[in-house]
């Protein structure tokens, strides 16, 4: 079943919110809703442009590669690194699974990444 804009990032934060060790903010413009593990960014939900509901969401470089080819909704990563950032919008393909993949990995990178910087 097809999720629209809303649907997506409504189902992005409640995934994000049920994680460990959250917080969550808007330190960059209040039109930017950022989620945290351990200081490091994992999901922003962009809610400036209903025309633009979109989340993005760190991953595995060859992973987003392979994302941003098969789905088309699924961009490089709006306001962060390209390689290590994806946009993901309502479109085909796009699922209630998916978004949950994407946040919960999205999640362990920079928990990983934090836990390193901390050694």
């Amino acid at each position: 079943m097809r999720m629209d804009g809303e649907a997506l990032q409504r189902h992005a934060r409640e995934v994000a919110a049920s994680l460990e060790g959250v917080s969550h903010g808007r330190p960059f413009t209040p039109h930017l809703d950022v989620w945290k593990v351990h200081g490091k960014v994992f999901l922003i939900v962009t809610d400036d442009d209903p025309d633009l509901q979109i989340i993005t969401v760190k991953v595995d470089p060859p992973h987003g590669d392979a994302l941003r080819r098969d789905i088309e909704t699924i961009t490089v990563g709006h306001y962060l690194d390209k390689k290590h950032w994806i946009s993901v919008g309502p479109g085909t393909g796009v699922t209630k699974n998916l978004i949950s993949d994407l946040v919960h990995d999205s999640y362990d990178l920079a928990g990983d990444r934090a836990r390193q910087e901390q050694s």
